[in-house]
């Protein structure tokens, strides 16, 4: 599964990096169009969270994982076969419920399979998935230097083998126990029903306070290269290398991280530094306002900050949305939770740009929102946790 992310994320970045471009130097599409195409593409998204965990309850995993991926994969050959703007529309959303529907089950495999080392599975996982894209934006640039449309198609083209490769190699994936299944298929008693998400009001509460914390992404994304842009004296290259930098570190220290959230309560623990690195994130955001050689060493340092913040977050967001779920329906839970990082592709934008218009005291507040939001959170699933046993063994990574 771990070679299945590496490849899938290859692919992604092959793409990711340049689709903007390809719908308009390839499909001729306007602006207006290609904004439109993403938002439509991206809220149809956001039902394939919920939908995909929901079905991984009652059907086998794997089984549905290679139906996904070669859904992914025919949404990204068709993009091939048109340049008309309706069956771009249409195709991306089909690949857009494919994509985040695929994220939640590979999340719920995983964690099947990982048990009591999901934590540092994950961690694992998210590095193999950081080098992916690395390898995949650094392809993605290389052709890019050939400017033709012939280079476009043979990067979406790759995209899509990627697919149908994740596919096959899903093949060759046991199926892992599921308790969610055993209840389903009605070999639990009849009145034991599945606990229902969507009227559990402390995980609802919980995802929606994790969809700010998801906030992080839209800062490299959209944040930073704005920011700089409209900074003085701060040359536009420094965005891509703080986006290196990013990958760079997630790479090197998601992993040891990833020590310090191996039982649930530890993991808890996490957003006490987390809501720390978030509001220094902010400040220093705000501070490199001042232009110059300074901006670039506060925008560095700012970088680094929400980086270290998205690790933690990692870590906690892994083990608590897995923790709050009954064993009996985790694939609906998780799918409810993958509302979050969906949600957040919408709003994010429009968070972090609003920081822009507002200027310097707009990094401040968007800061201490964040670290506002883990104390909530923290103060949220810690009622629940008492409850209940926690979900992982109070053992350390390096006792395994």
């Amino acid at each position: 599964m771990l070679l299945i992310t590496f490849i899938d994320r290859i692919g992604s970045g092959l793409w990711a990096s340049v689709s903007v471009l390809y719908f308009t130097y390839v499909s001729g599409l306007s602006v207006t169009q290609i904004g439109t195409l993403a938002a439509v593409s991206g809220a149809v998204g956001i039902a394939g969270a919920p939908l995909g965990g929901r079905i991984a309850d009652r059907f086998p995993l794997t089984r549905i994982l290679i139906a996904l991926q070669l859904l992914r994969a025919l949404a990204s050959f068709g993009l091939l076969t048109s340049d008309h703007y309706l069956p771009l529309l249409a195709i991306s959303a089909v690949g857009s419920l494919g994509d985040r529907a695929s994220s939640v089950l590979t999340k719920l495999y995983s964690a099947r399979i990982a048990r009591a080392d999901r934590v540092r599975y994950q961690a694992v996982n998210r590095t193999c998935s950081n080098a992916g894209w690395a390898l995949g934006g650094l392809a993605a640039a290389a052709a890019l230097t050939v400017g033709t449309t012939t280079a476009y198609r043979w990067l979406l083209t790759g995209d899509a083998l990627s697919f149908l490769a994740i596919a096959l190699l899903t093949l060759t994936c046991a199926e892992p126990p599921s308790s969610s299944r055993v209840a389903a298929t009605g070999t639990a008693p009849r009145d034991a029903r599945p606990a229902n998400p969507w009227r559990d009001r402390t995980y609802l509460g919980y995802v929606a306070t994790d969809l700010v914390l998801f906030l992080d992404d839209s800062v490299f994304q959209v944040g930073l290269p704005l920011w700089i842009a409209h900074t003085a004296g701060v040359p536009h290259g420094l965005a891509p290398l703080l986006l290196v930098l990013n990958n760079v570190m997630v790479v090197a220290f998601q992993v040891p991280l990833a020590r310090y959230g191996t039982t649930t309560a530890a993991a808890r623990r996490l957003l006490v530094p987390l809501s720390a690195a978030s509001a220094a994130g902010g400040v220093t955001m705000a501070l490199s306002a001042t232009g110059g050689t300074q901006a670039i060493c506060l925008l560095t340092a700012s970088a680094a900050l929400f980086t270290l913040a998205e690790m933690l977050h990692a870590v906690v967001s892994w083990e608590l949305s897995l923790a709050l779920a009954p064993d009996a329906a985790q694939g609906a839970y998780l799918g409810v939770h993958g509302l979050a990082q969906s949600g957040q592709r919408s709003i994010g934008p429009l968070a972090v740009t609003a920081a822009i218009a507002t200027g310097p005291l707009g990094w401040t507040v968007f800061g201490a929102t964040i670290a506002a939001t883990c104390a909530l959170q923290h103060r949220l699933v810690g009622d629940r946790l008492r409850r209940s046993p926690l979900s992982v063994p109070p053992v350390t990574v390096s006792e395994h």
